[in-house]
């Protein structure tokens, strides 16, 4: 099914830690972004939980859920189309590459953004049933529709706490490296939506200053880390 919709998977439109993402159409005419997830990673985890957590959510900042592809070892999520991409194209000052021409966003926007993002996340942590933690906050995970109104994108790695519950115990740091919260990687200390504010203020400093905030090209020590350089 997911092959017929993306046409054999022709038009690559990204690709993250799960897998890659492909434009497609449904019989209606309707554009969709099919994440055709790694059949070579264990990924059963990341697709149980996106599938369980965002079909949950129901808000302008999150990106909508249309479905799933279960067929043998391959995992397929069908997502509605967002048209401009993830805020990673427009942030950073080195943006303008061969396969990346998008102009930069005037401080207005970066701050309709941006404050899109904490809706989004406010949502996710007081507005559901069960507080869902995203876990993986970053502009990659951000996308913009054609307004370029941001949505909260892949929960691969969110973590559902039932109940009302502030703090949940993690086996391992979940997330990407530079934007993960202290507590992350302590399993005594346990994480709470905290965890997710924190990242939103590591992709607000990258916003700010369009750089990413964790260089490992760096020539001196002190300029490997965006915290410790403010």
């Amino acid at each position: 099914m997911s092959k017929k919709i993306t046409n054999s998977f022709t038009e690559e439109v990204g690709r993250g830690g799960f897998g890659k993402v492909y434009k497609g159409k449904l019989p209606n005419g309707c554009l969709v972004a099919v994440k055709l997830l790694d059949a070579s990673k264990r990924n059963g985890e990341g697709f149980v939980n996106e599938v369980s957590s965002i079909s949950r959510t129901s808000h302008v900042n999150i990106v909508i859920l249309l479905g799933f592809c279960l067929e043998g070892n391959r995992k397929a999520l069908i997502y509605e189309f967002v048209p401009n991409g993830s805020l990673a194209n427009f942030i950073y000052n080195d943006r303008m590459t061969p396969n990346n021409t998008s102009p930069p966003l005037s401080w207005e926007k970066l701050q309709q953004i941006a404050l899109g993002i904490v809706r989004g996340l406010e949502y996710l942590h007081q507005g559901c049933n069960a507080r869902i933690l995203h876990l993986d906050i970053k502009p990659q995970n951000i996308l913009l529709d054609e307004n370029f109104s941001p949505k909260i994108a892949d929960l691969g790695l969110a973590k559902l706490c039932q109940g009302r519950d502030s703090i949940t115990s993690m086996m391992l740091a979940r997330g990407t490296l530079g934007y993960i919260a202290p507590e992350g990687w302590y399993r005594s200390f346990g994480i709470s939506n905290k965890s997710d504010v924190y990242s939103y203020g590591m992709m607000i400093l990258e916003m700010a200053e369009g750089r990413k905030n964790l260089n490992t090209e760096a020539s001196h020590s002190s300029l490997l880390y965006f915290p410790q350089r403010i």
